[in-house]
């Protein structure tokens, strides 16, 4: 059974950070594409970063150079650093686990991030 679980949300004020982490099991998470996405009241859910199974990163650009996500294949963990964040940056994240040679997508319940102004 494919689990996602994040953790690491909360209440934080405009500039601060946050990380947040997703333990994934069930999974041969080293080859699987890993992403952050996210979705604010009213809006459609969004990718913020995405790192592939070889390391290579992308991201939304509202959050380039302010979040940074990366991956620990050993114990099956994709992080993503939020620095500076804005009242915008307020959502839902969710962690995705993307297997490309079928298609194939798995997604956590999610974890709420809320920025104060």
């Amino acid at each position: 059974q494919v689990q996602l679980v994040e953790s690491g949300g909360g209440l934080v004020q405009a500039g601060g950070s946050l990380r947040l982490s997703c333990v994934a099991s069930g999974i041969i998470f080293s080859i699987n594409d890993m992403g952050w996405y996210r979705q604010a009241p009213g809006k459609q859910r969004e990718l913020v970063a995405r790192i592939s199974s070889g390391g290579s990163t992308n991201y939304t650009d509202s959050v380039k150079g302010r979040f940074t996500i990366s991956r620990d294949n050993g114990n099956k963990i994709v992080y993503l650093q939020m620095n500076s964040l804005k009242p915008e940056d307020t959502a839902h994240y969710y962690c995705n686990a993307h297997w490309a040679d079928y298609g194939i997508d798995y997604w956590g319940k999610g974890t709420l991030v809320t920025v104060s102004s």
